[in-house]
């Protein structure tokens, strides 16, 4: 075989290896996410989320109050005493179970992990 021959094969073999590879690289990088499951998506509906959240705390100052009396406290202490305060209080957690609601269809819609953004937790 000539040596220009054996050169040509050579690349060819390592032409469709390269584009081989590139192309199964691709693949995954290139599928695009579920609808509406982006980043920036995500970061719209957590901002959506605070901004309402922000104006019920000012709009329902004793609300407001109880959830900051709770910033010193141990995790177990907040958790307990927000369950306790959203127990007594149906309607305020009703309140708050309703501007989470777009953070929790964000999660089921894209099978992802939100952060809370319910006060006290």
């Amino acid at each position: 075989m000539s040596p220009l021959v054996h050169s040509m094969r050579r690349a060819v073999t390592v032409g469709l290896g390269a584009g081989a590879v590139l192309l199964g690289a691709a693949g995954p990088a290139a599928a695009d996410p579920p609808a509406n499951c982006t980043s920036a998506d995500l970061a719209g509906v957590m901002s959506g989320v605070g901004f309402t959240l922000s104006g019920y705390l000012f709009t329902h100052p004793d609300v407001n109050q109880f959830f900051t009396s709770l910033k010193d406290l141990p995790m177990e202490q907040k958790r307990a005493q927000a369950k306790a305060y959203l127990d007594a209080n149906p309607q305020v957690k009703a309140d708050l179970q309703n501007i989470r609601q777009p953070t929790q269809d964000f999660r089921a819609r894209c099978d992802v992990a939100v952060p809370d953004v319910t006060p006290g937790q």
